[in-house]
């Protein structure tokens, strides 16, 4: 049985463990999605120049997770859970996603009979223009449309951008 005195520190405990992680070094909500800045980045086994390169990404604006900060470092990982250690200056607070569907159909509404703008193959990378709670608006390319969350890597399921 618990006193009426504990009651109060489960409420508090409770009440922490539903908000965010926050990072250290910037405040930020750990983990949280970032886009690789420049055509290359190399992430590192620990946070430092000294420390052994483990990744090298070479594609501009991936979708990254970051899980991690020290100081000016971020540990980062992408969707199939590879990274390490990149320096915070090589990474961008610009939003996109990671197709990862073999086809996807990009339409003019968030809905799946409204008109097709374009097909998107897995491993394209767009930019993210909104997010609802079943779809995002992205941008590619010069197109711009609506696509199923679900066939989306960079957006947690809960998170909508606006």
């Amino acid at each position: 049985m618990i006193g009426a005195d504990a009651r109060p520190a489960l409420a508090q405990g409770a009440a922490a463990a539903a908000e965010p992680r926050r990072g250290p070094e910037t405040g930020l909500p750990l983990p949280r999605y970032v886009s690789l800045k420049t055509s290359e980045g190399r992430a590192r086994r620990g946070p430092g120049q000294t420390h052994r390169i483990d990744w090298l990404f070479t594609h501009r604006n991936m979708p990254l997770r970051v899980t991690a900060e020290f100081e000016n470092w971020r540990r980062i990982e992408d969707m199939e859970g590879q990274g390490g250690w990149m320096h915070h200056s090589l990474l961008s607070g610009v939003r996109t996603v990671l197709i990862v569907d073999e086809v996807v159909t990009m339409h003019t509404q968030p809905q799946s009979n409204a008109p097709e703008v374009a097909h998107l193959q897995v491993g394209v990378v767009a930019r993210v223009l909104r997010c609802e709670p079943d779809w995002c608006r992205l941008g590619v390319n010069g197109h711009r449309g609506w696509v199923e969350r679900a066939a989306l890597w960079g957006i947690e399921p809960h998170e909508f951008l606006d």
